[in-house]
């Protein structure tokens, strides 16, 4: 069963380097620049979706993106006394990147393909048992506190076990290029297995890190 989302073939896309997010998940955004300003005010007096994707690159003013990231949709906006938005946006589904829209706007427009990400808009899904995810808690809270991360473990240990692994890979210290792998697995159980591939290669790190003198 799906859910009756029309997901338009242009939207607006938000780069932002080292962070991802998930289909049935849901980011707070503090939004300030001049271009995505403009870039909410439009998608607000339209559908309220816009595109989070990765840079491939820093510190460029127009940097080539990856080509995989996931729509949103604004599900709360408020605005400060300093003129900036504070938003809240829904993970709806993954998107391709098909070609850049030319257009008059400060914020870039890309034309989008859904059709490989039809089963992020599924009800149903595929199940986690904990045992599965065990030893990935283990090694991430060793992570997070070598990384010095606050996490509410009792917390998301509440929540469905797919919503707390995607919520997981979003907080987690990896590289861009690692993030991405997890953005782009193809389902809930390819993402577990890079998580943990990902994952030993920190510990191995941290291993060697100890014992080589």
């Amino acid at each position: 069963m799906n859910k009756t989302i029309n997901l338009p073939n242009i939207l607006p896309v938000f780069p932002l380097s080292n962070f991802i997010f998930f289909p049935k998940t849901t980011v707070p955004l503090n939004i300030f620049e001049k271009r995505y300003l403009e870039m909410i005010n439009d998608s607000m007096s339209s559908n309220r979706m816009i595109g989070m994707i990765q840079p491939k690159e820093q510190n460029k003013q127009k940097p080539s993106l990856y080509k995989i990231g996931c729509a949103g949709k604004i599900t709360s906006f408020n605005e400060t006394d300093d003129g900036r938005y504070l938003i809240v946006l829904s993970g709806i589904s993954r998107f391709k990147i098909v070609e850049e829209i030319q257009s008059d706007k400060l914020y870039r427009k890309c034309k989008v393909d859904f059709s490989n990400f039809s089963a992020d808009q599924e009800i149903s899904r595929e199940k986690i048992n904990f045992s599965d995810l065990k030893l990935i808690f283990q090694n991430l809270k060793s992570l997070f506190d070598k990384e010095g991360y606050l996490i509410n473990w009792k917390e998301l240990e509440k929540q469905d076990l797919s919503e707390t692994l995607n919520a997981l890979a979003m907080a987690s210290p990896f590289s861009l290029e690692e993030k991405q792998i997890l953005l782009e697995s193809k389902d809930i159980i390819e993402r577990r297995k890079k998580l943990e591939e990902i994952l030993n290669t920190y510990v191995l790190d941290n291993f060697n890190n100890k014992t080589v003198q």
